[in-house]
């Protein structure tokens, strides 16, 4: 029996858009078809804390959706290592997958991405979006802060030409209590 060789690709849609921390021989848009990104996973990791987690993407699948992203190739000399060093950054729930991905140049190649499940322990689940931006207001973890991953994130999939309303709802109720939050705090 071959060994099945896995994917040179990886497929961002959360914090790997804007932060990958690993080297690539090359980039590029890409979507997932039957996939949403929501704010339903909880991090006591990086942008939160134990008893305390801040709100990060998982996909959640969804007949007819598209989640768009960014597809980074890995070098083959390093990709086990770089696989390693990403298993342990999308801990806490986060399992591997291997999903179809079409990339902006319409080719289309197999990705691996990190999806965390309803049935993790982390897992949040839907809220609506007031509750979920007071909850990442108030989460900081050791990868900083709950806002500045759901803004920079908002900021990345502008920029790329994806907005995605889910992300851009989020980011819009965060920048609200933040004004809200200043104001009260000159008075």
């Amino acid at each position: 029996m071959r060994p099945t060789r896995l994917p040179r690709w990886i497929f961002g849609y959360g914090s790997l858009i804007w932060r990958p921390d690993f080297v690539y021989e090359s980039h590029a848009s890409a979507c997932i078809d039957g996939w949403v990104r929501r704010f339903w996973q909880g991090s006591p990791d990086h942008r939160g804390v134990p008893g305390a987690p801040g709100r990060v993407v998982t996909l959640i699948a969804c007949a007819g959706s598209r989640c768009w992203g960014r597809a980074y190739a890995l070098p083959k000399a390093e990709q086990a290592q770089i696989l390693a060093a990403l298993d342990q950054r999308e801990q806490a729930g986060y399992e591997r997958l291997i999903l179809p991905l079409k990339l902006a140049d319409g080719r289309q190649v197999d990705g691996i991405t990190w999806r965390a499940s309803e049935q993790n322990p982390d897992f949040l689940g839907p809220a609506d979006m007031d509750t979920m931006a007071a909850q990442v207001l108030a989460s900081e973890g050791p990868s900083g802060t709950n806002s500045e991953y759901v803004l920079r994130l908002d900021q990345a999939l502008e920029t790329a030409g994806h907005p995605d309303p889910h992300v851009q709802g989020l980011a819009a109720a965060v920048r609200g209590l933040q004004t809200g939050a200043g104001y009260f705090k000159r008075l």
